[in-house]
């Protein structure tokens, strides 16, 4: 009977979400288009002035550059990173830029009472809180059977993962008081998996299900925009991750069998895109836009992504490091165009 029951189910199921589908796919499509072609343009800036925003992770790369395109929206801030010195040049920087206030908090958020602490003294400070970007993270990449030290990347999850929920559970009281947002920084990585960076993309993907949830459980009361960038200039992008032995170090060789021929985009722009369309309640925000297409092929056609995963970025017996994907790089000279200056220490004459 139970046979029988899950078989009839599985033939009405199908049916019905195929049909259902065929109906709000095109009609979906056309409001996004109208909205883009002729709301989109004309609809009024959101102002920000006056605006308490706190940004984890805002020392160097994605966090640096949102510290300063809010900083030009006139927006107050809370800039939190474990690295003083780094942070406190952001902050002189974005109050040239316009900001009325900014304070730097020195905190690994990753732990909870640290991102409890830089919550609270946010809204001790400021009174409020308008914006939550949840933006610290680490990168590793390697095959996962060459680790050598697999407990140290409990630090990935960590940071990725937990040091986006922690400040998220303590801010959730002042941000529902606000109405305010939730900006999360994850990845292409999250949604579309390739070899090289299993607990990586591991983590990533556990963040967007968790903000999906998130954002049915809040409703109304808080919009969260989940950001899944591609390759951006960031210190991600120079090399620095998490190595197969546990250290935190930049090596380029590795960035290069990674990123390989994909373009790597200015972190500036990604800044202003997550921001406005934040602003603007959007709820995905892929960036650069020729990333997108993939979210529907790992859905429809995974066999593909996993072809091209196996195919770019394993290598052949006796051949390390020699990926598909370095290979053409180095073989094209593609670096010199793809990868701007300030992600390479030694560009090639």
């Amino acid at each position: 009977m139970d046979d029988n029951m899950n078989w009839v189910l599985s033939v009405v199921i199908h049916v019905q979400i195929g049909a259902f589908l065929l109906i709000y796919i095109p009609i979906s499509l056309l409001i996004k288009l109208v909205q883009r072609v002729f709301i989109r343009p004309f609809e009024k800036e959101v102002d920000l002035k006056g605006k308490i925003v706190l940004i984890t992770g805002a020392s160097s790369g994605i966090g640096e550059q949102l510290a300063y395109q809010y900083a030009r929206k006139g927006a107050c801030m809370a800039l939190v990173a474990r690295r003083e010195d780094a942070l406190k040049a952001v902050a002189e920087a974005a109050l040239c830029l316009g900001a009325p206030d900014v304070i730097t908090l020195t905190a690994d958020v990753s732990n909870h009472d640290e991102s409890k602490r830089v919550v609270d003294q946010t809204v001790k400070h400021f009174g409020q809180l308008d914006h939550l970007f949840a933006n610290a993270g680490i990168w590793g990449t390697c095959l996962f059977e060459e680790i050598t030290n697999i407990t140290a990347f409990t630090k990935m999850m960590d940071v990725n993962f937990w040091g986006s929920v922690y400040p998220t559970y303590y801010a959730l009281p002042h941000l529902k008081a606000s109405k305010g947002n939730i900006i999360v920084t994850t990845s292409v990585a999250g949604r579309v998996p390739t070899a090289r960076m299993s607990i990586y993309n591991a983590s990533k993907a556990a963040m967007i299900r968790f903000y999906e949830t998130l954002r049915s459980e809040m409703g109304s009361q808080i919009k969260i925009t989940i950001l899944i960038p591609g390759y951006v200039v960031s210190e991600l992008t120079k090399g620095k991750a998490l190595q197969k032995g546990g250290q935190v170090e930049i090596n380029e060789d590795a960035r290069d069998t990674q990123v390989g021929i994909f373009p790597v985009g200015q972190t500036k722009k990604l800044a202003q895109i997550a921001i406005d369309s934040a602003c603007r309640g959007e709820e995905y925000v892929t960036w650069p836009d020729w990333y997108k297409p993939f979210h529907l092929l790992m859905s429809l056609a995974p066999e593909i992504i996993n072809w091209y995963s196996s195919s770019f970025y394993m290598t052949k017996s006796g051949e390390k490091n020699s990926t598909l994907n370095k290979r053409i790089l180095e073989a094209t000279g593609a670096k010199r165009f793809l990868y701007p200056d300030s992600i390479c220490s030694n560009r090639e004459s």
